[in-house]
């Protein structure tokens, strides 16, 4: 089933179960969740009129014993204690409290002593863990956890419980409630990661192991299949530029739960720096066309927008009261299609200004060479003539010291040495020592797989038959390494030796139905591949999660983060 559909099913059952006025109250995760698979119309249609963040209600003591209140929030100690405060000092008439993941016997009991007055009225979990951005249609049944290399920080220190741990804990409980979500029958026979990430899937076993009755779900002969996977093993996908429609947007302008903000851009009039909705469920123009390419756009819009103009002419041919009545009841769908029409024109016409403000077209070409293709020679005269080039942006400029370096960093050390200081005196933002920080954590010793395709001769082959047979858009020629992992999936050639099965259970065969979880996160262009790879209809299904969605910047954020804290750390020693 869809996990939108799924996500979807679940909150509607919540909200039309509870009649009466309602106050839906959410925190930083759920209210991502809702406003992708719920408008502000909808949730009018279930009498919700007011949404508010858990946070705010703490800091308000108004009374509003009129409204229901429905909660929707993470189980995390935080909220739990708000809602401890909340409920000694109720301000709703009812309480009904919905949690997205399981909730520990010890905060039903805080929640318990809290509710002296005795507003609430049921209390349940959800398990609704995962992030809903790149979800895909997927039934599975899962009964083998396969766990693979480290998360992107992995160092751990006495008497203090680092970043790394925190965000491995999270990524656990996410893949543990989406068992529960997609209904998978769990049983944790495998695993082989890091020290901080086996503790807390352990941690995970041993609670689920504990509440095994929620995973008593169908059983199938053949055993699906979870991977969790290091973003380390393929830091190429995230530093490119992207020429989809979806990737584009989310990489140029920003896509955060399916909403882009445009007024950020100072260029736009008043009335179009507006926050829009960019969602496959409800755009139809958005979903048919998110994975094409930028050149297909470009045509479809032109064609959207003369449809536009069709009707909009016969709108204003009004002559009888006839024609004034079929204008009135066609009124609300002429006004979607017009926002529709002004919303992808809009995007459209301001990443095509980025591209050429940004020469983005004769940089991502030398990206994609880098990705793709060899000649450390060649490639060290362009991205040197790039370097050189004043309309080209200090971020490119270091997305492509950052892809040669990946690429060539055994070569010719000589010359990837006067690229960072070639870099540096170019950039002056540049942080020193972030392109050897991305070796360090990502470079090839720290790699699982073949990346660039160099190393198999398997990949060798298949990359010199591509190139004879040329690629369709010289731009989206790069294929993220998580092409090649489906494809070994799909041909039960997964090397035991990177993906290693540990544990008493080993499956023959290929599994019908896998997920790939990325710690450290995944982007829009990864999504694509495996839309595409499920199009191909193979006999296997795959689904991709992770802990958050990547353009460049976020990539390269979080990258000086993990410097940051490393070398904070390494001060402490």
């Amino acid at each position: 089933m869809a996990l939108v559909t799924s996500v979807r099913d679940y909150i509607n059952r919540m909200l039309q179960d509870i009649s009466g006025m309602k106050v839906l109250i959410l925190d930083s995760e759920t209210v991502s969740n809702v406003s992708i698979v719920y408008s502000q119309s909808e949730l009018l249609q279930k009498e919700v009129f007011l949404v508010e963040m858990i946070d705010s209600i703490s800091a308000s003591n108004e009374s509003m014993s009129h409204l229901k209140a429905v909660y929707f929030v993470r189980p995390t100690s935080e909220n739990v204690q708000k809602l401890r405060h909340q409920l000694a000092n109720p301000r709703f008439g009812e309480y009904h409290l919905f949690f997205s993941n399981l909730l520990k016997d010890t905060q039903i009991h805080i929640l318990a002593d809290s509710d002296e007055q005795e507003v609430v009225q049921q209390v349940q979990s959800l398990s609704l863990s995962l992030s809903l951005s790149l979800s895909l249609s997927l039934s599975l049944s899962l009964s083998l956890l396969i766990l693979v290399l480290s998360p992107f920080l992995t160092e751990r220190r006495e008497k203090r419980r680092s970043r790394s741990s925190v965000v491995m804990e999270i990524a656990a409980m996410t893949v543990m409630g989406t068992c529960l979500q997609l209904a998978f029958s769990l049983r944790i026979s495998c695993v082989l990661c890091s020290f901080e990430l086996r503790d807390t899937f352990v941690f995970q076993k041993l609670m689920y192991q504990h509440e095994s009755g929620l995973f008593d779900f169908r059983r199938t002969e053949s055993s699906p299949l979870l991977l969790v996977i290091d973003r380390r093993d393929d830091p190429v996908t995230p530093l490119l530029n992207q020429w989809t429609y979806q990737a584009m947007v989310h990489e140029l302008i920003g896509l955060q739960d399916n909403k882009v903000d445009l007024r950020a851009i100072g260029s736009l009039p008043k009335d179009q720096q507006v926050e829009v909705v960019l969602s496959s469920e409800q755009d139809a123009f958005f979903k048919s066309n998110m994975y094409e390419n930028f050149g297909d756009i470009g045509m479809n819009i032109k064609r959207m927008v003369d449809d536009f103009q069709q009707v909009a002419k016969s709108n204003q041919n009004i002559q009888t009261v006839e024609d004034m009545a079929r204008f009135v009841d066609n009124y609300p769908e002429y006004k979607k299609m017009q926002g529709n029409v002004s919303k992808h024109v809009t995007l459209v016409t301001e990443m095509s200004k980025l591209v050429e403000a940004r020469k983005l077209m004769l940089v991502s070409q030398t990206e994609q060479d880098l990705a793709c293709n060899g000649g450390q020679g060649a490639a060290y005269e362009a991205v040197t003539d790039l370097l050189n080039n004043e309309s080209v942006s200090d971020i490119d400029r270091l997305r492509l010291v950052m892809l040669y370096a990946l690429r060539y960093e055994k070569e010719n050390p000589v010359q990837l040495m006067q690229l960072f200081n070639k870099l540096a005196s170019r950039s002056p933002k540049y942080k020193q020592g972030l392109v050897q920080f991305l070796l360090k954590q990502a470079g090839v010793e720290k790699r699982t797989g073949d990346l660039f395709g160099n190393r198999d001769l398997l990949n060798i082959a298949r990359n010199m038959a591509r190139g004879l047979k040329g690629v369709e858009n010289v731009y989206t020629q790069h294929q993220p390494l998580l092409f090649q992992t489906m494809e070994s999936i799909t041909r039960g050639r997964l090397r035991d030796v990177d993906y290693p099965f540990v544990g008493d259970h080993f499956q023959q065969g290929r599994p019908q139905e896998v997920v790939i979880f990325m710690v450290g996160g995944t982007t829009y262009e990864e999504s694509r591949c495996v839309a595409l790879q499920n199009s191909t209809n193979s006999g296997i299904r795959f689904i991709l999660g992770g802990t958050a969605v990547l353009n460049s910047k976020r990539f390269l954020m979080d990258l000086e983060e993990a410097q940051r804290i490393s070398r904070s750390g390494s001060h402490m020693v």
